[in-house]
């Protein structure tokens, strides 16, 4: 997991896939997941979570998995997941934090 195009903390979250980079859409992405993200960067508590391509628009393939933490896993990619219900993502909708 990375942020892009802000600080270390700060920035478009993209996430590693089969050694892809992908963008994650905001469509299901709320502050539980936001703070497994900002755990597992070593980056402390999350401030706010962004959408609509706040820190820019990635052009890495789209993570559409809706992603469903609980809020106390270490890594992003232990949370579960499941296939998004929203047809609506785009790098228009780029999660930020």
């Amino acid at each position: 997991v990375r942020l892009v195009g802000g600080s270390r903390c700060s920035g478009r979250l993209e996430m590693l896939h089969n050694q892809t980079w992908m963008s994650v859409c905001d469509a299901a992405f709320d502050q539980q997941d936001a703070e497994v993200v900002c755990r597992e960067l070593d980056c402390g508590a999350p401030v706010q979570v962004l959408g609509a391509a706040a820190f820019g628009k990635g052009d890495a393939q789209m993570w559409t998995q809706e992603i469903q933490c609980r809020g106390n896993e270490s890594q992003i990619h232990f949370c579960p997941s499941s296939p998004s219900r929203e047809n609506n993502c785009s790098y228009d909708s780029d999660v930020g934090l």
